[in-house]
């Protein structure tokens, strides 16, 4: 059975990003894709649960202080940047 290729555009930052793990685990980058399309096949869909990224602890924190009616809100960025000089 002959090769054929496949190409995507993706950011230089994901690709180095996926790279990067792809080579800790001592894997290149065509490896993971090949495995990647071959689990697709054997599970007979994306072998993976998509999840979103997750928040960070700061970043949630953040976001419960609002919910339970704390924080600033602001109704411009003119009015949050006055507010950072100040």
């Amino acid at each position: 059975m002959s090769n054929v290729t496949v190409q995507a555009r993706i950011s230089e930052n994901l690709k180095q990003d996926a790279e990067a793990v792809f080579s800790a685990i001592g894997m290149s980058t065509a490896e993971a894709i090949r495995l990647f399309l071959q689990q697709t096949v054997n599970s007979g869909g994306l072998p993976f649960q998509p999840t979103a990224k997750t928040p960070n602890a700061d970043t949630l924190a953040a976001m419960n202080e609002l919910e339970d009616g704390g924080g600033k809100t602001f109704s411009t960025t003119d009015d949050l940047f006055a507010d950072w000089d100040s």
